[in-house]
């Protein structure tokens, strides 16, 4: 509203020098008191009363009081008695000075079938100066040689049709009124004005009842001929719109900003007070547009600004928000449910002293951070602090804790606690001192001056092999622990193996066949190829078997199972490279820097560990064998082991620049 009302200065500012005196338009005095007859009591001018004094309202609109004290308008010959009148109104986007309801007396007196003589024509309503109707409000009837069939715009009238002709009447449109558009057995009768409906389907469908509804006249406001004039009946005929509260109000403020603008542009035109300061036209039209682009682009910065911008804000930090509480619940949900398994819970403030404000960081990786900490009775312990990605969902929290978190095994690390506040995640194990099996079996310069010997590295093998069979057979539910590898492997300090980080691990019932996973998990290197691709067979503690499998060819030859810094492409898949070794009772200590041409025979340690590894990393999972025959072989005696079949990447033709996206 103060945006219409801004504009009115301006254009009466525009327009001060243009303006003179108004010219009113009226039928008659004002001063005269309200007629009423029957039910119409405020018959008042344009309308008189045919006994009022001659000084009251105007003699083109006089009704007439009949003896049963209804009123009756006289229009072109014809009678209509008088429903109602309104004053000073607004008829759809036109100012009218009246609006009066009429029905033929026919219609009312009589209520048998059939139709008011069709006296009024759509002609001599628009070539009449006193009363309009609108041109979307008559319908037509038409008699038709044939049934319409499937057309809603032709509504029947079965009293007055028979088995020769078809009676019916179209809906008000442009249509209903133009020969031309009618169907070619049909043929018009009449056109009859009728209630005006905004939608067509309310329609009713008794033409009878439909015409006995009568139909609506109506006068136009004289229009203003100076620019005065015009200004201020487009404000006020944008205010009357304005205060119309059967629409919304916020139909109702821009129709009001903008109306009023726009409809003094119209006045100008039907007024025709432009014809002497044509020359003012054009400015006039663009200070009118340039207003309206102007409040367009305030009204999106002040929208934007002060609506969108803090919606979207708001959006975005409700999603924040709703993704952490979501993660928090999942993991609090789980908590309660297991709360007779899990070990102790602590706080984080409890972490924050464990770890002596964690001051003494171990290492990190993509989880997130290992610090070093210290219970109460001088226990050490090593705490995982989780990070918080955006992928984080509790979901690794929750496999470590409902895994290692139930059961006990000297050849799996204990989880000796968990911090779950908010966001803040942290896993407490026991402390293994002499940190991951990769540091050892890998050669580096910057590794640990440490060398293990064949016989330990076989009882290594043997304590991980177990710890997996643990795993897999002895307890309620399998375990599979999907990714396997010397990273995960933890050492005490007396060398003992323990199986580590269990964030991908799951839990299935000890009789499924076969597990459902919606993604792959592992390392590239250690991952069953059935965990890429299911055509390889199905997942199960086969995927498992492979990972470990990888594990003892890479403590056997002393380096990774896949390497592209050697100049050989017959070396780069080291189980095919080292399949072909055992063929011919060869190995090389060093895959890498060795001469191609010196060679040693096979240990028969390091031979029990190849064939071992082999035979888990078969591509088929069942030609693989299980944990517990995997046991049995590393216990047992290394002549008593077959020679597995070659691998499937036996004879690689790729170059190492062809592999690369194996290690990206």
């Amino acid at each position: 509203m103060a945006n219409s009302a801004s504009a009115a200065p301006l254009l009466s500012i525009f327009f001060f020098f243009f303006f003179s005196s108004s010219v009113v338009v009226s039928g008659g005095r004002h001063d005269c008191p309200p007629s009423s007859c029957g039910n119409i009591t405020n018959i008042k001018n344009p309308f008189r009363l045919k006994d009022d004094p001659s000084n009251c309202g105007d003699p083109n609109y006089e009704l007439t009081c009949d003896g049963l004290n209804r009123t009756i308008l006289t229009l072109l010959n014809n009678s209509y008695y008088v429903i109602n009148i309104t004053y000073l109104s607004y008829d759809f986007y036109i100012e009218v000075d009246f609006k009066i309801e009429v029905v033929d007396v026919g219609m009312v007196n009589d209520g048998s079938c059939h139709l008011p003589l069709p006296h009024l024509t759509l002609f001599e309503m628009n070539s009449n100066s006193y009363y309009m109707t609108r041109q979307d409000s008559w319908v037509t009837l038409v008699n038709c040689s044939k049934e319409v069939k499937n057309n809603s715009k032709y509504r029947p009238v079965p009293c007055l049709s028979d088995n020769n002709s078809f009676i019916y009447f179209i809906n008000y449109t442009y249509e209903s009124y133009v020969v031309r558009n009618l169907m070619c057995s049909c043929r018009s009768l009449a056109i009859f004005p009728v209630k005006y409906y905004e939608f067509s389907d309310q329609l009713p469908t008794d033409i009878i009842k439909f015409l006995a509804q009568g139909f609506t006249l109506s006068r136009n406001i004289s229009m203003p001929n100076t620019f005065r004039d015009c200004l201020w009946s487009s404000i006020r005929r944008a205010y009357r719109f304005f205060k119309d509260k059967e629409n919304p109000i916020l139909y109702r403020i821009p129709v009001f900003v903008i109306g009023s603008e726009f409809s003094f542009v119209f006045c100008l035109f039907d007024g025709g007070c432009i014809k002497d300061h044509h020359i003012l036209l054009v400015p006039m039209v663009l200070v009118v547009v340039l207003m309206q682009i102007s409040k367009g682009y305030i009204a999106f910065v002040v929208f934007g600004r002060f609506v969108f911008a803090p919606l979207t804000i708001f959006a975005f930090l409700f999603c924040k928000w709703y993704q952490m509480m979501s993660s928090v619940d999942i993991v609090e949900k789980f908590l309660r449910q297991q709360q007779i398994f899990v070990p102790n819970r602590y706080s984080y403030t409890d972490i924050i002293a464990l770890t002596s404000n964690f001051s003494d960081k171990l290492g990190q990786g993509g989880f997130g951070f290992v610090f070093k900490g210290r219970l109460s009775w001088n226990r050490l312990i090593a705490i995982k602090m989780l990070a918080n990605s955006k992928n984080n969902t509790g979901e690794e929290f929750i496999n470590e804790v409902s895994t290692i978190g139930r059961i006990h095994h000297v050849n799996v690390v204990k989880l000796v606690g968990f911090c779950a506040e908010g966001q803040q995640r942290a896993l407490v194990y026991e402390y293994m001192a002499n940190g991951s099996l990769d540091k050892y079996i890998f050669s580096s310069n910057n590794g640990p001056n440490h060398k293990f010997s064949l016989d330990k590295l076989i009882d290594i093998a043997i304590g991980v092999a177990r710890g997996i069979d643990y795993l897999h057979n002895g307890c309620d539910m399998q375990i599979l622990h999907f990714d396997i590898k010397p990273h995960n492997i933890l050492l005490d300090h007396n060398f003992n193996p323990k199986i580590s980080d269990f964030g991908l691990a799951k839990l299935y019932p000890r009789d499924n066949k076969f597990v459902s996973l919606s993604v792959a998990r592992g390392t590239i290197g250690y991952i069953a190829p059935e965990l890429i691709s299911r055509s390889f067979g199905i997942i199960s503690h086969k995927s498992d078997v492979y990972s470990f499998g990888m594990l003892l060819l890479e403590m056997a030859g002393g380096r990774r199972n896949s390497n592209l810094k050697v100049e050989n492409t017959s070396q780069v898949y080291y189980p095919s490279w080292i399949y072909d070794k055992l063929i011919n009772n060869m190995v090389k200590h060093d895959a890498v820097e060795a001469d191609t041409n010196t060679s040693i025979v096979i240990d028969k340690g390091e031979k029990k560990l190849c064939m071992i590894g082999l035979w888990c990393i078969q591509m088929s999972p069942s030609d693989r064998p299980s944990m517990s025959q995997v046991l049995d072989m590393l216990e047992g005696d290394v002549h008593s082991l077959q020679m597995p079949p070659k691998p499937f990447f036996s004879e690689p033709t790729q170059t190492p620049q062809e592999m690369s996206y194996l290690h990206s």
